[in-house]
């Protein structure tokens, strides 16, 4: 997967996990490598200051928790990933296909 597009996955997996309890970068790592991301500390570190800047997170000493801002922009992308699964989740047709 190129890392553009696992950032923005990992993204979402912090904003669905902050609804949850707290991040912290210690927790995160594992938990993302237990997804089956390859990342390193400094790549969720990243993208935990990113979430930041945009607000959907905000830091308080080591740990982040979800804002407002972040709930909604979740809910807007689990209604996209709603439509996104119901469509890329189904068989592809090989090339050349008819049908």
């Amino acid at each position: 997967m190129r890392a553009d597009v696992q950032n923005l996955f990992i993204g979402i997996h912090m904003l669905y996990c902050a609804h949850e309890k707290d991040l912290t970068l210690t927790e995160m790592l594992p938990e993302l490598e237990k997804l089956g991301y390859r990342v390193a500390e400094r790549e969720v570190k990243q993208e935990l200051e990113r979430l930041t800047q945009e607000n959907f997170l905000t830091a308080h000493g080591d740990a982040y928790s979800v804002t407002g801002t972040g709930i909604e922009e979740f809910k807007a992308i689990q209604a996209k990933l709603g439509v996104l699964c119901t469509e890329v989740l189904k068989p592809v047709k090989t090339a050349g296909a008819s049908g």
